[in-house]
C-alpha cells in the first residue's frame, strides 16, 4: 500500500500547486512521492495501476468544476455528471498511468534525474489526445523571474523539465542512492545566464476590453439582444478618446445569441467602428455549410465587414461532443454542433497586427506560437468563462493565457464575458486587471511587438526531444529487465 499512498499523494501536491491553492513552492517537490512510488514498485502492472489511480486524483482534484459546468448548464442530472466525469478523469488519468510504469525502469538508472525529467516532460505534451489539455507542471512558474527565462527558448516545458529534475533529486535523496548520480542539478545555474525578463514597461498604443458582464442563461428576445448589443457598444463609447486613436475595439465571446448575419448587431458595430475610426474585433456565432461557428469578426473603421477566423480547436462537451460521449447532454444553444475552423487568421489594426484565438485555445502552446510566427504582433484572447462560475477554473485559465505572452513575447489583450479581462505583458506578467464578475471597460496599454523568441521560430523541439529519449530509454531499460 505505500507505493499506491505514495503515489495518491503526488497527485494531491500537484492539485495544491495550482489554483485556486496557488502553492506553487510545492513545483519541484510535488512528483518525488510519485518517484519513490515507481522505484519501490517492482511489478509492472501493479505500476500502472498505482499511477492511474494518483492520475484520477488529480485530474479530478484540478478540473472538478468540469462537474459544476455540466450539471448547472448541461441539464444533467447528478448521477449522469458523476458517470461523466468519471470517465473523464478515467481517460485523462492514462498519462499518469503510462508514466509510473515507465518511469520504473528508469529510476534506477545513473541518469534517473535527466531521464524522469525527460519523460514527464515528454508526456505531457501529449495531455490532449483525448480532447483535453490543460496544466503542464511547468506553468506553475509563471511568477519565478529565474525560471520564466525558459520560456521564450523552450515553451513551458523547459520549466516543467527544470521542476521534475528537482523532484527527481528529491526522490533520489529519499531512496538513498549515490550523490554522483544528483550531478545534473550542477545545470540549473546556467539558467543565470540566459536573458533576464524584459523590463516593466508601459505600453505605447491602446485598445478598447469591454467586459459586458452578460448572465449566461437567460431568455433571449430580441428587444433583449439589441439592448444588449447598444449597451456594449455604448461602454466602448464611454472609455474612449476621439484625440487619442485607438488600434482596436475588442468585445469577448458572450453567452448571448450574436449572430454574423444579424443587421442590428452589423450595423450598430459599423457605426461605432466608423464614428471612432477603429476596428472592431468581436465574438459571434457564424455559419459555413457544415454547421455554426465560434468565430471572430471584424469591422474595419469604414465600417465594412472582414476578415473573420473560426475557431479550431473546439471545447469538448460545450462546443462538440466527442463521438464517445454522444449521450452526455450539452452545455451551449449550439453546443455539439459547432464546426471546427481551417485556418489561423492575422487581423491588420491601426499600427500592427493582431493574433486572435479564442477561449480554451490559449491553452495550447504550439497553436498560440504557430499565430505568432504567422506575423502577429500583439496576443488577443476573447474568452467567455463564465460557465466556469466561481470556480478556481477562471484563474486557472489566466495563468495559462499569461504563459503563452511569455514564450511569444508578445503582449497579450484578454476580453472576457464577466472575468478575468487583463493585459498581459510579454513576460507574461498581469499589467491590468479589471474586477471581475461585473459590468466594465478600460483602454488599455499595450506595445506591438517585432521580434521573435527561438520557441516562437522553432516550436516543441525541446518537448519532442524529450519524449523521444525519455521512451527509448525505458524501452530499453524494459527489454534488459525481461527474464
Amino acid at each position: 500500500m505505500k507505493p499506491l499512498a505514495l503515489a495518491v499523494l503526488s497527485a494531491v501536491l500537484s492539485v495544491l500547486v495550482f489554483p485556486r491553492f496557488d502553492l506553487n513552492f510545492l513545483a519541484p517537490l510535488c512528483l518525488a512521492p510519485l518517484f519513490v512510488a515507481a522505484a519501490w514498485e517492482a511489478n509492472p502492472k501493479r505500476r500502472l495501476l498505482i499511477g492511474w489511480a494518483a492520475g484520477f486524483v488529480y485530474w479530478f482534484g484540478i478540473c472538478h468544476w468540469i462537474a459544476e459546468v455540466l450539471h448547472n448548464y448541461g441539464g444533467m442530472n447528478v448521477p449522469l455528471v458523476a458517470l461523466a466525469f468519471f470517465l473523464f478523469c478515467v481517460l485523462k488519468a492514462m498519462n499518469w498511468a503510462a508514466f509510473t510504469w515507465l518511469a520504473g525502469y528508469l529510476v534506477h538508472s545513473r541518469w534517473a534525474v535527466l531521464l524522469l525529467a525527460a519523460l514527464w516532460t515528454g508526456q505531457e505534451r501529449i495531455y490532449g489526445p483525448f480532447g483535453f489539455a490543460w496544466f503542464a507542471l511547468g506553468n506553475a512558474g509563471i511568477d519565478m523571474g529565474v525560471p520564466m527565462r525558459l520560456a521564450p527558448l523552450t515553451g513551458v516545458y523547459g520549466l516543467s523539465f527544470v521542476f521534475a529534475m528537482m523532484n527527481a533529486a528529491v526522490a533520489l535523496l529519499v531512496l538513498r542512492r549515490p550523490r554522483l548520480e544528483l550531478a545534473p542539478l550542477a545545470l540549473l545555474p546556467l539558467l543565470y545566464f540566459l536573458p533576464a525578463l524584459p523590463p516593466i514597461e508601459q505600453g505605447q498604443d491602446n485598445a478598447v476590453l469591454v467586459q459586458p458582464n452578460i448572465r449566461e442563461r437567460q431568455d433571449w428576445t430580441s428587444a433583449q439582444t439589441e439592448t444588449t448589443i447598444r449597451g456594449m457598444m455604448l461602454q466602448a463609447l464611454d472609455v474612449s478618446a476621439p484625440r487619442q486613436p485607438n488600434s482596436m475595439i475588442l468585445f469577448p465571446e458572450v453567452p448571448a445569441p450574436f449572430y454574423e448575419n444579424d443587421p442590428k448587431l452589423r450595423d450598430q458595430a459599423a457605426q461605432l467602428a466608423r464614428v471612432l475610426g477603429t476596428p472592431v474585433l468581436m465574438g459571434v456565432v457564424s455559419h459555413s455549410p457544415k454547421g455554426p461557428r465560434n468565430s471572430v469578426i471584424q469591422v474595419s473603421p469604414d465600417g465594412s465587414f472582414g476578415p473573420r477566423y473560426d475557431k479550431m480547436n473546439l471545447v469538448p462537451f460545450g462546443e462538440y461532443v466527442p463521438e464517445a460521449f454522444d449521450w452526455i447532454g450539452k452545455i451551449s444553444e449550439e453546443a455539439g454542433s459547432f464546426q471546427p475552423g481551417e485556418k489561423t487568421v492575422v487581423f491588420a489594426v491601426n499600427g500592427g497586427r493582431a493574433g486572435v484565438y479564442i477561449c480554451y485555445e490559449s491553452v495550447l502552446p504550439h497553436f498560440v506560437r504557430g499565430i505568432v510566427a504567422s506575423g502577429a504582433q500583439v496576443l488577443v484572447n476573447l474568452s467567455n468563462d463564465g460557465y466556469f462560475g466561481q470556480s478556481a477554473a477562471r484563474e486557472q485559465h489566466l495563468l495559462l493565457a499569461r504563459m503563452r505572452a511569455a514564450e511569444n513575447r508578445r503582449w497579450l489583450l484578454r476580453a472576457t464575458n464577466d472575468g478575468v479581462t487583463v493585459t498581459v505583458d510579454p513576460a507574461g506578467r498581469i499589467d491590468r486587471r479589471l474586477t471581475p464578475l461585473r459590468k466594465a471597460a478600460a483602454r488599455a496599454r499595450f506595445t506591438y511587438q517585432h521580434t521573435t523568441t527561438p520557441y516562437t521560430d522553432n516550436g516543441d523541439w525541446f518537448v519532442w526531444g524529450c519524449l523521444a529519449i525519455g521512451l527509448t530509454a525505458a524501452a530499453t531499460k524494459a527489454y534488459s529487465a525481461r527474464p
